[in-house]
């Protein structure tokens, strides 16, 4: 299982580009030969020729050997684990693009599933988001025909086109009993990837991923807040729910405006010279030492995970909400001049306290549920529950307690786990019907009372 963002092409979301790295192509096949068998490995170089031979020859139609040499890269590395792919050439450019903020396509954050393809998460603002899209709903069809059997690559390629043409698409969803047919009107993305609003003297920063625009978005945030808030500002709520991920530097960029010192975020590879810690390197909390809530969910994930982490970790921040997807490996991309690229996991993420993110994710400090009934999935909701996922090395991946805070307050043991029965149905244009955010300015004024912060 892969996850990817349907935009003109492919862009990685909860399944790389929270640990994006690129690294020069050098010498790739020799070193894939260097090892104790290597007489093993010719032979299989060899039956590999065989195969491609053959399917040149008898295949009932004549196909490039582009196809299928793209083809055999793409299973050779989707095979190793949920994350690992080649891209064509246009695909790692179109790739790029997304990254910068700016993208064609429809805004949904998709994974394959058993053939079909299961949504993560649409995206704040776009066609997928306006046309109700959920978490879980299961893609069978594009423009009438099945996605089944596809690679993820080809599914989303299908999902492709210029902007201003529609796209058919038929959904299943758990508690649906008949299929659901959506159509949406491609257009050029513009991601907003922050948000934000002043609720009484909280600040509410929303990020739906993290791109190139993420870090100044938060920064200018803040300085908003300052201004509206005349000197009274509270505190700051920090919503990275259904937020699947994005750019390292990002996630390290804002972590590091909260935290005037101390870890972020490590990793730790096959190779220990290749371990990478990052550290806070700002003189200064930007937010002048605000109290903060971090509200996650299942969709909280790779980036937004490593940010919850750090100022959970570091005793910055309270997290409220669920358990997080639990994307916790690296991605490195090999750019293989003029041919595409290769995108491979090479690393793992650890938290500043040395726990693993990958397949255990972030506990909540407050667990609160979304709603008294959360909707069943017919996915995994977690990447625990997925196929072949990357272990990691004397870890267990049940979510384990998060670290002691520094501070708890009493009020946060009275906080609701489940809302009460009359509350209204969710509007994200109401804050007022989202349960977990109402919680967590419950949390924020606690903290505020509890005397260990004052106005900014």
């Amino acid at each position: 299982m892969r996850m990817t963002k349907i935009g003109v092409a492919l862009l990685a979301g909860t399944s790389f580009a929270a640990g994006c790295a690129v690294a020069s192509n050098g010498g790739m096949f020799p070193a894939a030969a260097q090892g104790s068998n290597q007489q093993q490995t010719y032979q299989m170089l060899t039956l590999f020729s065989t195969v491609l031979d053959r399917v040149r020859a008898d295949y009932v139609e004549p196909v490039s050997d582009r196809t299928l040499i793209d083809n055999a890269l793409n299973g050779m590395l989707t095979g190793l684990d949920p994350h690992s792919a080649y891209m064509t050439d246009q695909q790692w450019h179109d790739m790029q693009t997304e990254t910068s903020g700016k993208f064609g396509g429809i805004g949904l954050e998709v994974t394959d599933n058993a053939g079909l393809l299961q949504v993560i998460s649409p995206i704040d603002g776009t066609p997928a988001a306006a046309a109700g899209l959920l978490p879980g709903d299961l893609i069978t069809a594009v423009d009438g025909k099945t996605v089944e059997g596809l690679s993820l690559n080809d599914a989303v390629s299908e999902m492709r086109g210029p902007p201003n043409t529609e796209v058919h698409l038929i959904v299943k969803r758990e508690g649906v009993t008949t299929p659901i047919n959506v159509t949406l009107t491609r257009q050029i993305i513009h991601v907003e990837t922050v948000k934000s609003r002043l609720i009484d003297d909280i600040g509410v920063i929303r990020i739906s991923e993290f791109t190139e625009r993420t870090d100044p978005g938060v920064r200018d945030a803040i300085k908003s807040f300052r201004a509206q808030a005349g000197g009274h500002l509270r505190g700051l709520i920090l919503d990275l729910r259904n937020d699947p991920g994005g750019l390292l530097d990002q996630a390290i960029a804002v972590s590091n405006d909260f935290l005037p010192g101390g870890g972020i975020v490590s990793t730790r590879g096959r190779h220990s010279d290749d371990d990478q810690t990052w550290s806070a390197k700002s003189t200064e909390d930007v937010s002048g030492g605000l109290p903060i809530v971090v509200l996650t969910n299942n969709g909280s994930a790779s980036a937004s995970e490593i940010v919850a982490g750090a100022l959970q970790d570091n005793h910055r921040a309270l997290v409220l909400g669920t358990q997080s997807f639990g994307k916790g490996s690296v991605q490195t991309i090999f750019p293989l001049a003029g041919n595409g690229a290769v995108r491979l996991t090479t690393a793992r993420y650890y938290t500043p306290s040395g726990r693993s993110i990958q397949g255990v994710g972030i506990t909540p400090n407050v667990e609160v549920q979304e709603t008294r009934t959360p909707a069943p999935h017919f996915a995994p909701e977690h990447e625990a529950d997925l196929q072949h996922i990357l272990s990691v090395p004397g870890s267990s991946t049940k979510a384990s307690p998060p670290p002691p805070p520094a501070v708890l307050p009493v009020a946060a043991g009275q906080i609701p786990r489940l809302p009460p029965e009359n509350w209204p149905k969710f509007d994200p244009k109401k804050p007022a019907t989202d349960f977990q955010l109402q919680q967590g300015l419950v949390l924020v004024r606690a903290i505020v009372a509890s005397g260990k912060a004052a106005s900014r």
